[in-house]
């Protein structure tokens, strides 16, 4: 099934020069050769391969320039960090819906006595401690992806270290990126050697995580729909004490009308809010701390009897169902632990549990300690037990800073679930969307206007059918715990295959960590009936969409690596492909990173003529937050030098940004491909004048020293272009006898070398002029008939629907009309 169209996609121009140095390569005498990449130019320029450079240079660094393909350049090393705004915010996660309205929700039974008031107490504070604290600031925060957090920065993490990816389009170069950081296991620990051919090994296990990750992340969009209903209700529901005629229906309208304007602003990027945003919470927290210290003061000082662990059991063993019950409640003081570690990307893990452990930390627990000791005088106030206990001159600014606080925590939730979705994206996961960066100045903020709005509709259904505090306080424990218990796990197997400690600390933490929050999420489930199922219904709708997105991606790669074309044929069919050869450089876009795509031969029975010059454009994510630009591009010469067919692999990291101009692209991509015909014609150079020199192998072979950004050197063996053919011949030199090689001079040789590559190098210049037409090939997939019925159903129904109404690879090219040719292709699965 073919179809052919042209569609012209609006998307905004924008580009931006990038201000990293690039590498270039040097040889022996000093004298520089550019390229823009360590992988630019290897293998053999007869075969599509995915060896390493065959002739060695040393790289260096050069000025700054602008990126082939990369032109926007917001995503780059050395780009700045909004630190100060980012740890008031991520660390307030913490805190500013906690206090309010904790005890609404913990404490929904009254206490009878104080001892219930020092139980309930001392687990608040002991559930701070240890997940937080000790779980997060301290431990799972060193487990970022380079800085970067959340579930898929962990899964990408593993990934890197453990061939754990179900998508079969890794390349044995996307190691030589160097922010891949990648340590291997040492032979000396045969454990985690073990668990790294374990999960290489076992599909089932495969599977097994990439569910887990699943799971995790639709936990964490979940998350997106609770935060900004359970905040913003409990900042708005202190109305009730300072004016007596509010009622819950009031709360609950206000709550709307402040939900509604939070969702609007969300576009306008965190930058442009900072300056409101520090601030207002660092007032927050010593808000909380000043209050606490008040009531500690003025009611009851006993209260520090709370850190004895004691009153733990005997809080239990009075009110054993109703301190169960408690529990769901007791984890609203640890929620905003997981955004805290999701939005790692904006600052460094040291400014954060700084942050957390001078500030955030002294203010919760003097926040709750004071609250407690209101409880002591007053059993029967839970309600609102935090307003209550303000002082009544300082209730309406208290009021004001607690409701801008529960804001900030909205959109700080919402911003880590908009980071999720972009990660899960570009690792095929989840269906592809709009994608608008809010600051230039800043990396990583970025707003999705689909999921916003979707957000916006869920949270308003939460607030109108949910408007009992309890109720939400539990989905929110479903949420939150559920993502809790994805971390442990994933953390305990990085503890495992990459930190490589010992085996007595890893299982601790599973075990203290994993068995705590199964606790916990044993006493959430128990409420479910109230009406928290929603939260577990709309998990389970965005888990399955992911699955079903990953799912048919892996499906449809699958096919296509099956259904490639013969590189046989190709040869068979000549220079001119079968077809007319018209002048102009067509660029193929297709997901395949190795061999040519089936759907090539489509447009070469579709099409009355092809372009002179073809070059397959792969973009391809690598498990990794950020691809440096100078390590972005992968060139390979696809057949013949006469056939003029290139492969561009373009990989981009997870958290890069694609945002192309088409002129600019088109006039870099040129310059790229120029320099990797003279880097070849150099490699083969060398080759020749070390055949003259020497018949030896080591002196067939040069070294290659390699000096990553950070300063480390690399020295790496490879062979040199010994297998070279004659592109303008069939029958290829490597095969010639040693008698049957006409006998030429060097000089003879090197004037035939430079006479060639000019040769290329205008034909490129003259197709170039000719113009550029991007052939987009959309290949789709529909079930066999004789499939199972739940895989017609998935493939042909629901597969179809999400890549329908998902954004199309296009989307980033701003290219004319009239430079755009599409044809679909069906293929059965």
């Amino acid at each position: 099934m073919a179809e052919e169209g042209s569609e012209r996609e609006n998307v905004g121009l924008g580009s931006m020069d990038s201000l990293e140095s690039r590498w270039v390569y040097q040889d022996e005498e000093g004298s520089e050769m550019d390229n823009d990449g360590e992988d630019f130019g290897g293998g053999s320029p007869l075969r599509d391969s995915d060896e390493e450079d065959n002739i060695e240079h040393r790289l260096i660094r050069t000025g700054p320039r602008i990126d082939s393909f990369d032109v926007e350049a917001l995503e780059v090393p050395g780009v700045q960090r909004n630190d100060f705004e980012s740890c008031f915010t991520n660390a307030d996660m913490n805190v500013d819906i906690n206090p309010v309205s904790f005890y609404k929700v913990a404490a929904r039974h009254h206490p009878s006595s104080n001892e219930d008031v020092l139980g309930a107490l001392s687990l608040v504070l002991y559930t701070l401690i240890l997940i937080p604290l000790v779980k997060y600031v301290l431990i799972v925060l060193w487990a970022n992806d380079d800085g970067e957090g959340g579930t898929f920065a962990l899964y990408s993490l593993i990934c890197r270290h453990a061939k754990v990816s179900l998508l079969p389009h890794q390349l044995p170069s996307d190691t030589n990126v160097s922010s891949f950081g990648l340590k291997v296991p040492s032979p000396e620990l045969e454990r985690s050697l073990k668990i790294k051919e374990r999960l290489e090994a076992s599909l089932t296990l495969k599977r097994l995580l990439l569910m887990l990750v699943l799971a995790g992340t639709s936990m964490v969009i979940a998350d997106g729909v609770v935060t900004p209903a359970m905040s913003v209700v409990s900042a708005v529901g202190g109305l009730k004490i300072g004016v007596s005629e509010i009622k819950q229906d009031h709360v609950v309208k206000i709550s709307v009308a402040c939900i509604i304007v939070l969702f609007s602003v969300q576009r306008y990027g965190t930058s442009k809010v900072g300056l409101v945003v520090g601030p207002a919470l660092f007032l927050w927290f010593c808000s909380l701390g000043g209050i606490g210290i008040y009531n500690i003061i003025k009611y009851d000082s006993r209260v520090f009897q709370a850190f004895n662990p004691i009153h733990i059991y005997h809080f239990f063993k009075r009110n054993s169902t109703k301190a169960w019950y408690s529990l769901g409640g007791c984890l609203l003081c640890a929620t905003g632990s997981e955004a805290m570690f999701a939005d790692l990307c904006y600052f460094s893990v040291r400014s954060v549990q700084l942050t957390f452990v001078f500030l955030v930390l002294p203010c919760l627990l003097l926040g709750y300690l004071g609250q407690a000791a209101y409880l002591m005088e007053n059993h029967a106030d839970t309600t609102q037990a935090f307003f209550a206990s303000v002082p009544s001159g300082a209730f309406w600014p208290i009021f004001l800073i607690a409701n801008v606080a529960a804001l900030i925590a909205s959109r700080t939730m919402t911003t880590a679930t908009f980071s999720c979705i972009k990660q899960s994206t570009a690792l095929g996961c989840f269906p592809r969307l709009k994608i608008i960066h809010t600051s230039r100045k800043f990396m990583g903020q970025i707003y999705i206007p689909v999921m916003n709005w979707f957000l916006l509709a869920l949270t308003l259904v939460l607030v109108c059918s949910i408007s009992n505090i309890y109720e939400i306080g539990n989905a929110y424990g479903i949420a939150e715990l559920g993502v809790m218990m994805m971390t442990t796990t994933l953390v305990t197997l990085v503890m495992l295959l990459i930190w490589q400690i010992n085996i007595l600390i890893v299982m601790s933490f599973a075990f203290i960590f994993l068995g705590l929050e199964l606790t916990f999420f044993s006493s959430v489930l128990w409420s479910v009936g109230d009406g928290s199922w929603i939260i577990l219904v709309f998990t389970i709708i965005i888990f399955l969409i992911m699955y079903i997105w990953n799912y048919g991606s892996r499906l449809k790669y699958q096919t296509e690596v099956q259904k490639k074309m013969s590189m046989d044929l190709l040869r068979k069919l000549g220079p001119n492909l079968g077809t007319v050869r018209a002048p102009g450089i067509g660029l193929l876009y297709n997901e395949l990173a190795k061999g040519v795509p089936a759907i090539f031969g489509h447009f070469l029975t579709a099409l009355p003529a092809v372009h002179s010059m073809i070059i397959f454009v792969c973009i391809k994510y690598v498990p990794v937050s950020v691809v440096p630009q100078s390590e972005r591009f992968l060139f390979r010469r696809v057949c013949p030098r006469s056939y003029h067919i290139f492969r561009c692999v373009a990989r981009y990291g997870y958290k890069d940004v694609r945002k192309e101009n088409h002129q600019i692209f088109e006039q870099m991509l040129i310059e790229s491909l120029e320099k990797f015909i003279r880097r070849e014609a150099q490699e083969r150079s060398l080759e020749s004048d070390g055949d003259c020199e020497s018949d030896s192998e080591e002196e067939n072979s040069l070294s290659k020293t390699l000096i990553a950004p950070n300063g480390s050197v690399y020295s790496l063996a490879v062979p040199l272009l010994a297998e070279f053919n004659d592109t303008s011949k069939f029958i290829p030199q490597a095969r010639m006898s040693e008698e049957e090689k006409p006998e030429t001079s060097t000089d003879e040789m090197a004037i035939d070398a430079e006479q060639s590559l000019e040769k290329e190098l205008s034909f490129i210049r003259k197709a170039k002029e000719s113009g550029f037409v991007y052939l987009i090939g959309h290949g789709d997939i529909r079930a066999r008939k004789d499939s199972w019925f739940l895989k017609k159903l998935v493939i042909n129904y629901f597969y179809a629907f999400l890549r329908k109404n998902s954004r199309r690879g296009t989307a980033n090219l701003s290219v004319p009309h009239s430079h755009l040719i599409q044809v679909g292709m069906t293929y059965m699965v």
